[in-house]
């Protein structure tokens, strides 16, 4: 919403400034320069942008402008219950018992109670694939550490390829902006001959392409570009989170403590309270077996 709420601004100041100076807004609505700069630009994009960035491209700028890319601290809580529920049995049961909620988590009592996780399965599979060598016992945990991080890493380089695209259209369309004001002087300079009116709309055209050109890279596109990039932001450290908790229960820390270290890995605005979190993970009817 913020973002909508943003762009609004960005187009009323300028607008009203342009009015309180005297001018007419009609004079800007030249359909050719549009043509030229928001076609160029997407021809950029397309040239640039291998097919599945393209469609990561549209589902960010999705969730940039339907607010649905940041995570919250109610999200954060929801997880932390879900971790410590997995570790209690883990640690009650033994790390065999775990298995039967890592191989099937949509029949897992404890999964059930947290649809919306399961439902995102980009973190359900991160999830699951760190518990898979804790169980198996196929790796140590200072091993399993390195392999979350490398995971990540390669997580976080592919989220990035939608920001520098859209930063490579930001940057762009200043000049895509000069290329659609030359053509509007050559276009000026073919019909000089009609007089100084004509001479002068056209004129105003071919500026207002220039103009255009820095209004949507500084104006939308770079702004976007950086809400991307926060979200995808928000997103690793929601995966960090888990890779917080899972390594610490590795190691051989209690649940509560594992859960405790994953809770410290977040920024204060999403962080819940250390003794809210605690009396929530011990309000949870941990006596059943999962």
């Amino acid at each position: 919403m913020l973002i909508i709420v943003g762009g609004v601004i960005v187009l009323l100041s300028t607008l009203g400034g342009f009015m309180l100076a005297g001018g007419n807004p009609l004079v800007l609505l030249h359909l050719s320069e549009f043509v030229v700069i928001l076609g160029v630009a997407l021809g950029v994009l397309i040239i640039a942008s291998p097919g599945h960035v393209l469609k990561e491209i549209m589902h960010k700028i999705q969730g940039a402008i339907t607010g649905k890319g940041g995570v919250g601290k109610a999200e954060y809580i929801k997880l932390m219950e879900l971790l410590y529920e997995l570790f209690l049995v883990g640690r009650r049961n033994g790390l065999i018992a775990l298995e039967e909620h890592i191989t099937t988590p949509e029949n897992s009592a404890i999964f059930r109670k947290h649809p919306d996780f399961l439902a995102q399965t980009e973190r359900r599979e991160f999830l699951l694939n760190a518990l898979k060598p804790v169980i198996d016992g196929r790796i140590k945990p200072d091993q399993l550490e390195e392999l979350m991080t490398t995971e990540l890493e390669a997580k976080e380089g592919e989220a990035e390829h939608p920001v520098h695209l859209l930063q490579l259209v930001g940057d762009s369309l200043p000049g895509i902006g000069i290329v659609a004001a030359v053509l509007g002087i050559i276009n000026t300079m073919a019909a000089i001959s009609d007089g100084p009116e004509v001479v002068g709309e056209r004129v105003a055209a071919a500026l207002t392409g220039t103009l255009l050109g820095i209004f949507f890279a500084y104006g939308f596109i770079n702004p976007l570009a950086n809400r991307i990039k926060f979200n995808n932001a928000a997103d690793i450290q929601y995966l960090r989170c888990i890779m917080a908790a899972v390594t610490g229960f590795a190691k051989g820390l209690a649940p509560i403590t594992a859960v405790e270290i994953a809770r410290r890995s977040l920024d204060r605005a999403v962080q819940p309270g250390a003794e809210e979190l605690e009396s929530l993970l011990k309000a949870l009817p941990t006596g059943a077996k999962g």
